[in-house]
């Protein structure tokens, strides 16, 4: 899960923050500050991307509006978070944690980091449960038909795989770039970054190429480090 930064409140024509009438006023914001990535499952949502609440609107009317409150979703992690709400300290979130460090990605899917302290494990699997991130066919719960999460993840994981072998044969600026671009348009930025692992000129890109990612969750040699503030 990409550690985002979405930044400051917007502000408007007068300096001011500016006070959404209606809480999908933010959503153009947040497009600007996040890319069109779900901030859960890093699928692109380029129709109907929705405004996610962090802490549901429905139970939290005061932060209906709220800018630290919202986040970019695709309608199948909204779908699956709901109006569910463990509170902010009892899972681990890309707008608050290093989430590079809760999760690992492989072709079979998407597991809670292992090795992580028991606390801080058990958040990560809760977080995973409730966005859907552990669905996969075959397992305990399984994707419905019209959830191509899992099947989208799987495909991404193919074309990141072909071009680090296509980098490795033709390491050139304009191969890079290109990879590059085609990770933006793919989405599912962990996987990018689980395939390149080794790769810390590529992952330095990859990081900054993806609008919103948190670049201080990572150190010189882009491994993921420690979020000021966050649990993880």
């Amino acid at each position: 899960m990409r550690p985002v930064d979405r930044g400051k409140w917007p502000v408007g024509d007068n300096g001011l923050p500016i006070a959404f009438a209606e809480y999908g006023e933010a959503k153009p914001h947040l497009i600007r500050a996040l890319g069109l990535f779900c901030s859960y499952c890093e699928m692109p949502i380029l129709n109907q991307p929705a405004t996610e609440h962090v802490e549901p609107k429905i139970r939290h009317v005061a932060h209906e509006r709220t800018w630290c409150n919202l986040l970019l979703a695709c309608c199948y992690c909204n779908a699956t978070k709901g109006a569910q709400d463990p509170g902010r300290t009892d899972l681990l979130w890309p707008d608050a944690d290093n989430t590079a460090r809760a999760f690992s990605y492989s072709e079979a899917g998407v597991r809670p980091k292992e090795g992580l302290p028991a606390e801080l494990l058990e958040r990560a699997r809760r977080t995973w449960r409730l966005t859907g991130l552990d669905k996969r066919p075959g397992g305990e719960r399984e994707p419905s038909a019209a959830d191509p999460r899992f099947r989208r993840r799987q495909e991404v994981w193919d074309q990141a795989s072909s071009a680090r072998d296509t980098l490795q044969e033709h390491r050139t600026p304009k191969v890079i770039r290109i990879i590059v671009e085609l990770a933006r348009s793919s989405g599912f930025w962990s996987v990018w970054m689980a395939i390149f692992e080794d790769d810390r000129e590529m992952r330095d890109r990859l990081i900054r190429a993806f609008e919103g990612t948190s670049v201080e969750c990572f150190d010189a040699q882009t491994r993921p480090v420690p979020r000021a503030g966050g649990a993880l």
